[in-house]
């Protein structure tokens, strides 16, 4: 299906999440528009991988609601892909870097049809997307880091998304990796679709990103990089005299 600019890609109403009595996210409302690159950023403990989890379900929210392409997220699953934080998957399940791609193949295929030589040409090409096709036959568990992280972006590049979540997909990478992994989502960009990045890096936001998202459990701002992505807001997100190791991004 085709992407269009002209309706949210993603919508939240007032989204909260708690841990026991203790809010993780609260009441946080915001628009993902299509054809866009947007940046997550905030202290630890912010609630930025908690508000990617909860808009997908994966974690229970006590309000709000959620909506795709003005749809719950059941109708329209296979348009929206997600990138979990490295931590979190487990890399000693044996499979190779081939058949991790071709998971990405699986909402195309049903559950139970095997892929065949089309999904496996089709998972090869995203490899080659991200320069690890010479990678296919590897075990996961024998990548380094940066490898495992762009075998990832290739399966969701397989699923053909038109909005995809990415959890810190920049942690931990060489230069190389982390250059790889932009040209990337700016080609995704380019065709009309949407990229939401869990985001550390507030040197790098402005050159890598289109809008921003500044949460410390509450929203604090949200909206295009150049009119929300102020000393003002990212104070007001991290606390004066807090921010990082007590300054302000170089550009500032």
């Amino acid at each position: 299906m085709k992407a269009s600019n002209t309706q949210p890609f993603m919508e939240l109403d007032r989204l909260s999440v708690t841990y026991g009595e203790t809010p993780a996210v609260w009441d946080v409302s915001l628009q993902i528009p299509g054809g866009s690159l947007t940046a997550i950023v905030g202290p630890n403990g912010a609630g930025k991988s908690t508000l990617l989890k909860a808009s997908l379900g994966l974690i229970p929210r006590v309000g709000g609601q959620v909506r795709y392409f003005g749809q719950p997220l059941a109708r329209v699953r296979q348009r929206v892909g997600y990138v979990p934080q490295r931590s979190e998957v487990d890399w000693d399940f044996p499979a190779h870097a081939l058949d991790v791609v071709e998971m990405g193949l699986y909402g195309q295929l049903g559950w139970f049809r095997r892929p065949g030589a089309r999904e496996r040409a089709r998972a090869l090409e995203c490899l080659s997307r991200v320069n690890m096709q010479d990678f296919a036959g590897r075990q996961i568990s024998q990548l380094s880091g940066g490898q495992q992280q762009r075998v990832f972006l290739a399966r969701a590049l397989a699923q053909e998304a038109d909005l995809t979540l990415m959890d810190e997909p920049f942690a931990g990478v060489d230069a190389t990796t982390e250059r790889a992994i932009l040209d990337v989502l700016r080609e995704l960009r380019d065709q009309g679709r949407s990229v939401v990045v869990v985001h550390h890096d507030l040197d790098t936001v402005r050159e890598y990103f289109d809008r921003v998202i500044l949460l410390n459990r509450e929203l604090v701002a949200a909206g295009p990089v150049a009119s929300t992505f102020t000393p003002q807001n990212l104070q007001a997100a991290y606390g004066a005299g807090r921010l990082l190791d007590g300054r302000l991004p170089a550009w500032t």
